[in-house]
């Protein structure tokens, strides 16, 4: 137990740090740092012959923040889109066109790779700058971009399918509600 506490001790204030790096939020990462600590706790019998515990810790807290992420990838939000709006139709009309077609790119969202899931819901639909994505998936920022290229255009193409979107101007003039 010795061991645990002291490698908590000097390593605790540098996982904060990174935690509150990675999320954007302290209350999140004081709840990670609690479940990162439990982790630890649970491993308390083999801690002494760890090499390297500063490196074990840090590798606790990437699967930690991970695993959060994941979780909370199930609860997709998606932000308002932009309708061209050609008619000049009531305004209850508009919000249900919108919150059709919101469900609609979710399913879609949910057909995709995960790898596609996962950098569209981080950084178009959570704001996650692409800098930070790269250093959270250790890829250089071309390779980031290069992705979320990707990825977007999959989602049109998925989206025109789909849900019959058509574009005009690269606003969504019209589309059919998928069953």
């Amino acid at each position: 137990m010795h061991c645990l506490m002291k490698a908590w001790h000097d390593n605790e204030y540098a996982i904060k740090s990174w935690l509150i790096k990675q999320t954007g939020n302290q209350d999140q990462a004081q709840d990670l740092l609690q479940d990162i600590f439990i982790k630890a706790l649970q491993h308390k019998q083999v801690f002494c012959s760890i090499e390297d515990a500063k490196s074990w810790l840090f590798k606790i807290a990437h699967n930690c923040f991970i695993d959060s992420y994941r979780k909370s990838k199930l609860r997709i939000t998606v932000p308002e889109l932009e309708v061209e709006d050609k008619t000049q139709g009531d305004s209850q009309d508009n919000a249900t066109l919108m919150t059709d077609l919101q469900h609609c790119m979710t399913r879609v969202i949910l057909e995709l790779d995960e790898d596609d899931q996962e950098i569209i819901e981080l950084c178009d639909i959570q704001g996650m700058k692409q800098t930070k994505y790269a250093q959270l998936k250790q890829l250089s920022l071309t390779a980031t971009k290069s992705r979320i290229q990707r990825a977007r255009k999959r989602l049109r193409r998925r989206m025109v399918s789909a849900c019959q979107v058509k574009f005009e101007h690269n606003k969504v003039c019209s589309f059919t509600l998928r069953k």
